[in-house]
């Protein structure tokens, strides 16, 4: 015989609490919590303190704004009766309170929300009449809370009318949508609408940088600008990729990286896409083939390097016209968009962003994108030697032969100048000397660049090869091609290769002033003064009257 014992059912652990994710866990339960929709509030407050409140709402904007959240916020605001139970109306709901905290929670019976999406009928739309006839159970207004209001029929709509124009007085109904314009404008006239603007960037960082800390997640702030700036303005949309990054991380620490965002939504690096730029602007084919096949092969989807080329462009051209920097940049790009600024013309800009344009849509109907991208970059390198338009009217106008040279940027139409010189066919016999002749002749502004900024690869008068790697002044080459025959009277050739070239005369001019200078310092009588005086300083010197 043996003995039995009845031990009963384990103890089971406490079931733990499902997870839910960012968009739903931080949806706004005050006004307060309801980012970016200042103006709204504001007008909300006021009509409750001065009790001109509207029977209808209609709350329109692009997906995760808040327009259900709000209905739902008007809802608490409208029934809130406070912690007490004898609260009224109120912007601020006290979210303690019976109603407040059924309505958060879903289950309070005079707030009825209604998928529009899935109720399309006239049917659905008369239980809504049917029942609005009776006063609230236990709630101050009965509220209807109709999310896609757009999805109703057109019938549907006309059932409501009605109703919608003289509603009992304790009916409210609150409409949200993202397509206003299906919206009939006889319901629309019977509503107070409000128009919920995209959450700015910067405000976006901002609130996931609250969530990650709350979360105890660490997160790079250009990550999260990244997540910001992909969520277009759009605060579930930014929470959703925040959840996924923050399930990206990786487990050892780290956080929420810029690079494993990238990596994460298939973005371009902002330095790649410069670097990309560049290459572009500098003509190098294989260059810039091969660096849009690296940012393909790291995953970058070709399409969003097109727009990321895009946003460049657009950067820059707002630079050239003089707007305040975007602070949420990097200090380089603000310094790249800076330096293009002040070398491409408006002209160059706006045919890159045509072609980049044109680029853009192809990739997204092609059917090989990265090829259809790769062509789209070599039309941008390329039509930098078609000839402009501007510049061949003004040279058949002056009666010059059009030059085949590439003109990678509109022309400028040519300064001003002095009469050419009548003193036969002879041509300088240096660049220094031409560009000494073109500052005696007036053209002031084109002889500085030159001087600055020209690498000549060979000089032949009357042709001149300059060098591709450092680019010129966005109307140079062709501005020069006009003066230059109003000078010497002659025809030239000029042209770019991709060589190193010589140095600019003003680096060769720098580079025998130091050499003076150094020359100054090595002599016996200043190092021995240098050696009695350390702290002196060369101010001045003339190197004829330097000691040896």
């Amino acid at each position: 015989m043996s003995d039995s014992f009845d031990l009963g059912e384990p103890p089971q652990p406490p079931k733990a609490e499902a997870y839910r994710v960012l968009a739903r866990k931080y949806r706004p339960q005050t006004f307060s919590q309801l980012i970016g929709q200042e103006p709204m509030v504001r007008t909300l407050g006021n009509a409750i303190k001065r009790d001109r409140l509207a029977h209808a709402f209609l709350m329109t904007g692009v997906r995760g704004v808040g327009k259900t959240s709000t209905a739902r916020l008007i809802a608490k605001a409208l029934n809130c009766v406070g912690p007490d139970g004898q609260g009224g109306p109120t912007i601020d709901p006290c979210g303690v309170c019976e109603p407040c905290r059924a309505i958060a929670e879903g289950r309070h019976i005079d707030v009825i929300e209604m998928d529009a999406a899935s109720h399309t009928g006239v049917d659905d739309v008369r239980e809504i009449i049917d029942a609005s006839r009776y006063a609230a159970v236990t709630a101050r207004f009965k509220i209807y809370i109709i999310d896609e209001v757009h999805m109703l029929s057109k019938n549907a709509f006309n059932a409501l009318l009605k109703t919608l124009e003289e509603p009992p007085p304790h009916v409210k109904f609150l409409f949200a949508t993202t397509e206003v314009n299906k919206v009939p404008v006889t319901v629309l006239s019977r509503c107070q609408r409000f128009d919920l603007r995209r959450i700015p960037a910067e405000m976006l960082a901002a609130h996931f940088l609250a969530v990650a800390t709350e979360e105890g997640v660490v997160a790079e702030p250009e990550a999260l600008m990244l997540i910001a700036r992909a969520a277009e303005g759009s605060a579930r949309d930014g929470l959703s990729i925040l959840d996924q990054a923050i399930a990206h991380a990786g487990l050892e620490g780290g956080g929420v990286t810029a690079e494993a965002v990238r990596a994460m939504l298939g973005l371009s690096d902002r330095g790649a896409v410069r670097d990309l730029l560049g290459l572009v602007l500098a003509g190098d084919s294989l260059a810039a083939l091969d660096s849009l096949r690296r940012q393909y092969d790291y995953g970058v989807d070709p399409l969003s390097v097109l727009r990321a080329l895009l946003e460049t462009v657009h950067g820059v051209t707002l630079a050239k016209i003089g707007t305040a920097p975007d602070v949420t940049q990097a200090a380089e790009e603000r310094a790249a968009h800076a330096g293009w600024a002040e070398r491409l013309s408006f002209p160059a800009l706006h045919r890159l962003w045509q072609l980049f344009l044109k680029g853009h849509d192809e990739v997204a109907r092609a059917a090989l994108p990265i090829e259809a991208a790769e062509m789209a970059l070599l039309r941008a390198i390329h039509a930098s030697s078609l000839p402009d338009p501007g510049e061949l009217a003004r040279a058949i106008a002056s009666g010059a032969a059009p030059s085949s040279a590439p003109a990678a940027l509109p022309a400028a139409a040519a300064p001003a100048i002095a009469a050419p010189v009548a003193a036969g066919p002879v041509l300088p016999a240096t660049f220094e000397q031409l560009v000494a002749d073109l500052d005696a002749h007036g053209a002031l502004a084109l002889s500085a660049r030159l001087f600055n900024g020209a690498r000549v690869v060979r000089y032949a008068p009357p042709e001149i090869v300059f060098s591709g790697s450092r680019p010129m002044a966005a109307d140079t080459l062709s501005e020069l091609i006009a003066v230059l025959r109003q000078v010497t009277g002659q025809a030239w050739k000029l042209g770019f290769d991709d060589v190193p070239g010589e140095p600019t005369l003003k680096e060769q001019r720098d580079a025998v002033a130091e050499a003076e200078r150094q020359a100054v310092l090595d002599t016996p009588i200043v190092r021995a003064a240098f050696a009695a005086f350390p702290d002196a300083v060369l101010e001045d010197w003339s190197p004829r009257r330097s000691v040896q």
